[in-house]
Parts: structure tokens; C-alpha cells; sequence
């Protein structure tokens, strides 16, 4: 059930997968490095999770395959050399610990990380995990196994915390009507406890996570809308669609990307599909009077033989915002050879309209189908992975733009 209702999210029947070579760009133009090529064996394979900083030069993710065979959850940290070294924190054994992780890693005050896996835990349904530093190594423990039924399943998405300690995830599958769930889990001395704070009934949750805003309410998507949850001062939370896509032309369709709130409280996220080519679009809501979101269409992608096929084609995750307030993003396909892109959306006059370049066409050798978010430093450059290579393994990439 979950790798056919992952293909079909994806739209895509298996991940083709493929290996990477390092390359550097002309210097007029954006350069790309890979940082890390993955290998398929013990260092890991196929990324789909974003990175994580640790504000101190360290990168960590997931990959899906690799390790033992089931995923792993790893570190890129930089060496004296200019270069980048791997270290594998935690291979996946198949089992109750969990497998085939697709999320990003969160971290807590403490150091440690916490993640979601789609497969393996008690009831083999998935699982929400930690992983705490002892010594040099790190030591897993899984917070809470996935029941399956109204309790939800498959995790893919990453994680937020609430000033609490709360996590917040969803779910792929389970749920009402098996559309999938929001849920909470709650610390406490005797262990973790779940509930299930939303089900969308009939729309369904993917890989996109939660945001939360400073005052606690939760924002997310389903495959046709945007969501807010709040509290109600009960200990519970009050549902609310503040959009809803009715796709192409006008409008993008199959939201896939975790929203982004900019500081005055608008939202934007991407669609797979809808847009005027139904290729994609990036869009941004705007809270209203009343409680009415308005929504503006920042680019639809212009995938198609007669542009060259060099636009992108399939935004599958979120956006990120430089401090001038430039977007970037990644394309699933798309781009020259097809294989996906790193786009930027250039802030422009008059105010609130954006200029598109692709900053990085991906061409199989130095990565394929980049599912995941992008991350910025304080520099501009930009870090993300690819879920695939020629050789079929993935990477993790390094983007200079243009300055």
C-alpha cells in the first residue's frame, strides 16, 4: 500500500536511480560541486530528505537505501582539504528500529535528532525516531510504532517541535478514510503518547511537513489544499482550509512542498502539477480580513519541447528565501536534459513579481531528480540532494549563483 500510493504521488512508477562526478561550471556562469557521491553501499543511498545545518558547517540527512541495506541517517561534515567526509550515524536494520527513511532530521536543544521512516516499527507501518550521542557513536530509539487504521501509517515527511517539546508530523496513509493523518506526539515520563489532531478525509497528506507560526498555529497541505490548525484552548485544534487548488490553468494542483511563512505572515509552496503548461507553479497566500487567504500565482513552469525543455518541470518540494527575498527551489524534471533543476525566483519590480532563472540544470552525471528542499547559508550558496545518478546512488550538491 504505501510504495503504491508513494508512486502515485510522485508520479513516478519506480525511482530511477543513478551516480555522480564531480564538475565545476565556467566562471561566468553558476557553479555546482558535488560534495558527496554516494555509492550504494555502507555510506548510504538514494536522498530524498533536505539537508539539516547544524550551524556549524555540518550537514545532515537520510537516505532511503544503503547502509545495511535499509537507509541510514548521516553527517557531511567539511574537511581540512576543501573536500567533504561522510560519517554514517545510524544504519537501518529492516526491523523494529525502522526502515527506508524519507525525512529530514530535526534536532532538540540537547543534540539530538529525530526523524520519521515509512516502514519497519512493531507493526512494520513505520515508526518516529531518535538518535542520542553516546561517545563517538549514536544510539537509536524509537519513540513510537505506527498502528495503522485511524491511528495513521507511513510517515514520510519530516518533523517540527513546538515550544513544549510537542512533535508534529503526518502520515501518507491510515486515517479516516486512509487519506493519511496529522498527528502529535507528547513527551512524558512513562514515554511518548500520540493523537491525531487532523485527517483530511479525501484528500491526501505526501511528503510535505508541517510549518508552525509564533503563535502555535499549524500549517500543511493535502494534495488539493492548504491547511491551518489552531488551538483551542482545550487541548485540541480547530481545523480550517484556507485554500483550496482547482488546478490548470489558473491554478497549480497536487501540493507537495512543505509551506514557508515569510515574517509578516504570508505562505508559499509549490504544486507539482496545474499552472499554465501543468508543470508546476510556486504560490503564495495572503491572510485577509475575515480569516480570507488570497492567492497569487508567483511562476508557473514552462516545461514543453518548444521552449527548449529548458524551464523546469515538477517542483516537488518547498521553497527557501534569501534576506532580499529571492526564492529558491528544485524541479523533479525539467531543465536541458531533463533530469531536474535549481531555479531561483528573482525578486523584481514593481513589488511582489519575480523573475525566474535556472541556476542549475541537472544532466544524470551530477545528479537526477532532486526531491527534496533546498538549504542557504549565510554566503547564498545553496545545499541540497538529488535522489538519483546515473549510477543510481544520489548526491549531495553545492550551488554557487551568479553574483
Amino acid at each position: 500500500m504505501f510504495e503504491k500510493r508513494l508512486a502515485t504521488y510522485l508520479g513516478l512508477a519506480t525511482l530511477a536511480v543513478l551516480s555522480v562526478l564531480l564538475i565545476t561550471r565556467p566562471a561566468q556562469a553558476q557553479t555546482e560541486t558535488v560534495l558527496h557521491s554516494f555509492t550504494g553501499g555502507s555510506d548510504g543511498a538514494n536522498p530524498l530528505s533536505h539537508l539539516t545545518s547544524d550551524g556549524k558547517g555540518n550537514f545532515y540527512g537520510t537516505t532511503t537505501r544503503g547502509g545495511l541495506g535499509y537507509g541510514t541517517a548521516f553527517e557531511l561534515s567539511p574537511n581540512s582539504n576543501g573536500g567533504w567526509n561522510e560519517t554514517v550515524l545510524y544504519s537501518f536494520k529492516g526491523e523494529a528500529d525502522g526502515e527506508a527513511p524519507y525525512s529530514n532530521l530535526v534536532f532538540d536543544s540537547l543534540g539530538h535528532i529525530y526523524g520519521t521512516t515509512p516502514l519497519g516499527g512493531a507493526n512494520w507501518l513505520g515508526v518516529v525516531f531518535e538518535l542520542t550521542p553516546v561517545g563517538g557513536s549514536w544510539t537509536e530509539t524509537v519513540l513510537y510504532s505506527f498502528k495503522g487504521g485511524t491511528d495513521g501509517a507511513s510517515p514520510i515527511s519530516g518533523l517540527i517541535f513546538d515550544k513544549a517539546g510537542n512533535l508534529y508530523g503526518t502520515t501518507l496513509d491510515g486515517g479516516v478514510d486512509g487519506s493519511g493523518t496529522v498527528f502529535e506526539l507528547s513527551p512524558s515520563p512513562d514515554g511518548w503518547t500520540e493523537q491525531v489532531i487532523y485527517t483530511s478525509q479525501g484528500t491526501q497528506y505526501g511528503n510535505a511537513g508541517l510549518t508552525m507560526d509564533t503563535a502555535g498555529n499549524i500549517f500543511g497541505v493535502t494534495s488539493t489544499t492548504v491547511f491551518e490548525l489552531s488551538p483551542d484552548g482545550k487541548g485540541g485544534w480547530t481545523p480550517t482550509v484556507i485554500h483550496t487548488f482547482p488546478s490548470s490553468p489558473k491554478d497549480g494542483y497536487w501540493a507537495g512542498g512543505t509551506p514557508l511563512l515569510d515574517q509578516v505572515g504570508n505562505l508559499y509552496g509549490t504544486t507539482f502539477n496545474g499552472g499554465t503548461r501543468n508543470c508546476g507553479t510556486v504560490y503564495k497566500l495572503r491572510p485577509g480580513k475575515k480569516g480570507k487567504w488570497r492567492e497569487n500565482i508567483l511562476h508557473s513552469f514552462r516545461c514543453g519541447p518548444d521552449l527548449g525543455n529548458k524551464d523546469g518541470s515538477g517542483p516537488f518540494a518547498g521553497i527557501v528565501f534569501d534576506a532580499n527575498g529571492n526564492i529558491y527551489g528544485t524541479t523533479g524534471a525539467g531543465g536541458k536534459s531533463g533530469f531536474g533543476t535549481v531555479f531561483e525566483l528573482k525578486a523584481a519590480v514593481p513589488k511582489g513579481s519575480f523573475t525566474e532563472r535556472v541556476l542549475r540544470s541537472f544532466n544524470g552525471t551530477d545528479g537526477s531528480q532532486p526531491q527534496a528542499s533546498l538549504i542557504l547559508d549565510s554566503t547564498g550558496d545553496l545545499y541540497g540532494t538529488t535522489a538519483d545518478t546515473t549510477n543510481g546512488y544520489g548526491v549531495v550538491f553545492e550551488v554557487t549563483p551568479r553574483r
